[in-house]
Parts: structure tokens; C-alpha cells; sequence
């Protein structure tokens, strides 16, 4: 059986970061292989695994590694297919290594996930899997249950138990109450331009459009289809919700954002679609990479280098090749530099 995903790990002490990534794949029933390659010590090694999982059928690629962390970035150098980059913390609370994958140049995108967080890296690989695999995207549906389920039930298991003189333990007590979920309204859909779109661009502040058109202009070249809209979840949540909700046949979600970077963590709350997030940089030059790619277990945001819109866009395409060959074609050319997108 050819595995779905590859994990490769930089150094064999990264074994257990590594582990969380398997104990996903192995609940959610999906095929994996995982391999030890450094891009500095064994750069041949990498090339070959690579290329050559690539053309066995590889569909996504796992790169786990700390310190320079150049790894994921050398897998991408082979292949059309997605990379997700797992920082590991070894030094320097793994930010070294964190911003040594996200800060990739144009047009080779990492899907970077937070610190650590390989159980997200093996989420995000199996919603990538999921657009055209509908029992892998039931499984991680499924998934996003059982972590918000364990969340409510700490109610009981943690609320409860609390015994203080002025908390009112019962008051509006989880387990008795009805929550309903978000609905769309009537005319929601007048929100979008292009309803059918494959992928759904959302810019929380205007002043962010710029990154938003970096995105489009490559997705138009991809001949990918796009819908964008301005809308803040904090400022406007219900016109927020009823684009989500209303973008049904979206494949991706991008999310555009500076302060506090909200957008994407709005959208992982509503789909289970892939999310791309596009970390940008606001008027006093502050960014804000970290609140975007330092998601809770269960939630991953495929984050890419600040405010380049670019490789979103690339990104985005790398995920819909997964089962189009004529994509592939393209970003095999455009990495070779054969093509100018």
C-alpha cells in the first residue's frame, strides 16, 4: 500500500514530536510513512525520499525539525505537493525554528503550524486529503467533535469540583444547556460574488486588501476560482458567519489579517475545510505571525510568511494538485523557475 503522507524528521531526538503526529494518523486511519533526513547532513537522502515519494503518490509531506530548521523548506524544493512545517523547540522557545519555516520565499510555501504541534500538522495533512477523500473528511469531522466534546466536559470534570464559598457552581450549568448552532441568513448568499468559488478570501481591515490581491493575482494565473470579502469576526460576526456558512462549495479558506488576527480563528471555529492564514503587518509595522499560527490541539491554520499573499495563493493550488494533474504540471514549472506567475 503507498502511503497518503510522508513525515520526515530532521533529527531522530524529534521522535516525539513526531509520535503526536502518528497517534492522529493512526485514529484517523490514514497511511503514513515516516522517515530521519537532515537537509545538512544528508541533503542526497532528502532529495531522493522525496522525489521518489512524490512520484510513488505521496500526497502530502510532513517536515518536522528545530534549531535552522531548513528541512521543510528543502522538501518543498522537490516537490509540487503541500509541505506542512512543524518548529520544534530546541532553543530559543522554537522561535528560531519557527520563523525559519514560515518565512519561506515565493513560490515555495510552507504550511507552518505552531510549536510543537505535530498532532495539528497531522490534522491539516488529513483535511488537505479530505477535499477529494470524503470518509477522511467524515474522520476529521468527527475529530473536531471529540475536541470540542472534551472541552465541555471539563465543565464537569474541572467546574464542578471547585468548592468556594461565592461560586455559584449551578448557575447556567453546561451540561443542562442548549446550544445552537450558528444559521445562515435568508439572504446570506447576496454576501457573495461568486458563491461557487474553490476558495473564499476574507480580509478582516480594509487596509489589508493589498495582501488580499497579491492572493487573487496568483490564483487568477492558477485559473483557480475566488470569491473575496471584507469582514471582521469581532466587528461584524454575524455578517462574518453567514459568509463562512454561506461559501459551501469553497474548498479553502484564506484568511487576510493584522492586530489581533482574529479572522482565521474565526473561520477554524466554522469549517473543516482547510484554512490558509496570511499573517500581515499593521501600521505601526507590528506583526502578528504568532496569532495565527499558534492554534489550540484540533484547529491548525496552514500559516505562510507575513503578508506574503503570494505563497497563499501557491499554497492553495499545491492542495488543490492533490487530485488534479494539470496543477501539478504548473507548479512543477513555476518552481523551476520555467514559468513566471
Amino acid at each position: 500500500m503507498t502511503p497518503k503522507i510522508m513525515i520526515i524528521l530532521g533529527s531522530g531526538s524529534d521522535i516525539a514530536i513526531a509520535e503526536k503526529s502518528m497517534d492522529i494518523l493512526d485514529k484517523l486511519e490514514i497511511p503514513y510513512s515516516l522517515k530521519i533526513a537532515s537537509a545538512h547532513r544528508t541533503p542526497n537522502l532528502v532529495r531522493e525520499i522525496v522525489k521518489q515519494g512524490t512520484d510513488a503518490g505521496i500526497e502530502v509531506f510532513i517536515g518536522i525539525a528545530g534549531l535552522a530548521a531548513h528541512l521543510p523548506g528543502s522538501i518543498a524544493a522537490y516537490t509540487p505537493r503541500p509541505v506542512i512545517g512543524v518548529p520544534v523547540d530546541v532553543k530559543s522557545a522554537g522561535m528560531d525554528a519557527l520563523d525559519s519555516i514560515i518565512q519561506m520565499p515565493y513560490p515555495s510555501p510552507i504550511a507552518t503550524v505552531g510549536i510543537d504541534r505535530a498532532d495539528n500538522a497531522a490534522i491539516l495533512a488529513a483535511q488537505f486529503i479530505g477535499l477529494h477523500d470524503d470518509e477522511v473528511h467524515k474522520k476529521v469531522i468527527e475529530l473536531r467533535k471529540e475536541y470540542a466534546q472534551k472541552v465541555i466536559n471539563s465543565n464537569e470534570e474541572i467546574v464542578q469540583a471547585i468548592d468556594r464559598p461565592f461560586i455559584e457552581n449551578d448557575f447556567l450549568r453546561i451540561k443542562n444547556l442548549e446550544i445552537s448552532k450558528a444559521e445562515i441568513d435568508e439572504d446570506a448568499e447576496e454576501c457573495c460574488k461568486n458563491k461557487d468559488a474553490e476558495v473564499a478570501i476574507i480580509v478582516g481591515r480594509q487596509t489589508d486588501m493589498g495582501t488580499a490581491k497579491k492572493v487573487t493575482a496568483i490564483l487568477d494565473r492558477l485559473k483557480i476560482t475566488h470569491d473575496t470579502k471584507v469582514v471582521c469576526p469581532i466587528r461584524s460576526n454575524k455578517k462574518f458567519t453567514n459568509y463562512v456558512k454561506s461559501m459551501k462549495k469553497a474548498k479553502i479558506f484564506i484568511g487576510i489579517s493584522s492586530n489581533s488576527s482574529q479572522v482565521t480563528g474565526g473561520i477554524v471555529g466554522l469549517t473543516a475545510r482547510p484554512v490558509i492564514g496570511v499573517p500581515c503587518t499593521n501600521e505601526n509595522g507590528d506583526d502578528y505571525r504568532l496569532t495565527v499560527v499558534s492554534m489550540p490541539p484540533g484547529v491548525p491554520v496552514a500559516t505562510v510568511g507575513i503578508n506574503n499573499g503570494k505563497n497563499a495563493a501557491v499554497l492553495a493550488g499545491e492542495i488543490l494538485s492533490i487530485d488534479n494533474p494539470g496543477f501539478v504540471q504548473v507548479l512543477e514549472k513555476l518552481k523551476d523557475k520555467k514559468i513566471t506567475l
